[in-house]
């Protein structure tokens, strides 16, 4: 398949903002979505460790090389180079859990939310982020207790604003 710029992210649609504060984001324009399937900004920054995306680009910058014409998420096939597709993506992804006898989790399972709230992020911050018309993200949620722990000490209004978010409104 060849790079098609109404669908495929193209390295031109990575950019790099600075806010007033200083503050640095990755801006990637996605050129098709699939909810709502129109185009759409996604941002990212850096972080510390190994769920940081910026070394994670580089890395794959410098492992598949994708040609400035390409996908910027493609892979060498052969001779070539591919756009990355959900299918081959998930396909990698059981190889690799497999090689490190790690349980699958489905491609579904992968959640940057998790990461974004075990570093302190708000729900109200993850529901704008994530682009959650309701709370139905909260179903999502792994690794419960080490989440829910900084909510449920000894502070009442964090408490609060955790069952606020989590509990069903009163009809």
């Amino acid at each position: 398949t060849s790079c098609d710029p109404a669908i495929h992210v193209k390295h031109s649609n990575v950019t790099d903002v600075t806010d007033r504060n200083g503050l640095k984001q990755t801006n990637f324009f996605l050129p098709k979505t699939k909810s709502p399937p129109h185009s759409e900004n996604v941002y990212w920054a850096e972080q510390d460790g190994q769920s940081d995306p910026k070394s994670t680009l580089a890395n794959h910058l410098a492992v598949n090389a994708p040609p400035a014409n390409s996908a910027l998420f493609s892979y060498i096939h052969g001779t070539s180079h591919r756009p990355l597709t959900k299918t081959t993506f998930r396909k990698r992804l059981v190889e690799a859990f497999r090689a490190a006898d790690i349980d699958f989790i489905h491609v579904h399972g992968i959640r940057i939310a998790v990461e974004y709230l075990l570093h302190g992020i708000s729900f109200e911050v993850m529901k704008a982020k994530g682009r959650w018309a309701s709370d139905a993200f909260t179903i999502y949620l792994r690794r419960h207790a080490e989440i829910m722990a900084p909510y449920m000490q000894a502070k009442p209004q964090l408490h609060a604003n955790v069952l606020r978010i989590m509990m069903p409104r009163v009809r």
